[in-house]
């Protein structure tokens, strides 16, 4: 799970969360808003929850947004583990990032 920012043709700023499966690459949520929080990460995981269970690990970089009392809260509440990746490190959480880079390219950069 990992934060991806763009703007509109007019300047508007746009911000995408991906959720993605590691094991299959799936993509299984996107949420999109113009300034979404870690709150906003909070409450997909809980709608993704109540379809298709708890995660076991949720891999996130250790941005602001996902280094939060709600987040840590909702791990907590639901024995799931928090995996951070390293500062500087994108190949810890490889899976993401590829997927990120694709759909900036073949989406965002699109349209």
């Amino acid at each position: 799970m990992d934060f991806v920012a763009d703007a509109l043709l007019d300047g508007c700023r746009l911000r995408t969360l991906p959720i993605v499966y590691n094991y299959t690459s799936e993509c299984l949520a996107i949420d999109i808003g113009q300034s979404l929080k870690g709150e906003d990460a909070v409450r997909v995981q809980e709608q993704l929850r109540m379809t298709r269970g708890p995660p076991k690990t949720i891999k996130t970089d250790n941005g602001s947004e996902f280094i939060l009392k709600a987040m840590e809260k909702m791990a907590y509440e639901h024995s799931v583990e928090l995996d951070f990746s390293r500062p500087g490190k994108p190949t810890d959480n490889a899976k993401v990032e590829s997927f990120n880079s694709r759909f900036r390219e073949e989406y965002l950069n699109a349209h």
